[in-house]
């Protein structure tokens, strides 16, 4: 179970990516984001995010347009 939850459903790139960026950065080590989005395009930006930050994707799947990203700071 994720500590914070970020929904950025209807929003479109670059938004849910820079949200879920700002939103790490509050965060202490240790704790997790479940990111919300229906921008299919996170998929690959959600990755690029964690490989540059340092931040770890735990899990990601998606349900009916609903992408879903769990992040460990």
């Amino acid at each position: 179970m994720a500590h914070h939850e970020l929904d950025v459903k209807g929003l479109n790139c670059p938004l849910p990516v820079l949200k879920a960026k700002k939103f790490m950065k509050s965060l202490d080590s240790g704790e997790t984001l479940e990111v919300l989005s229906t921008d299919p395009g996170l998929v690959m930006d959600m990755a690029s995010l964690c490989r540059a930050t340092g931040n770890t994707l735990v899990e990601q799947d998606e349900d009916d347009g609903v992408y879903r990203f769990l992040l460990k700071k």
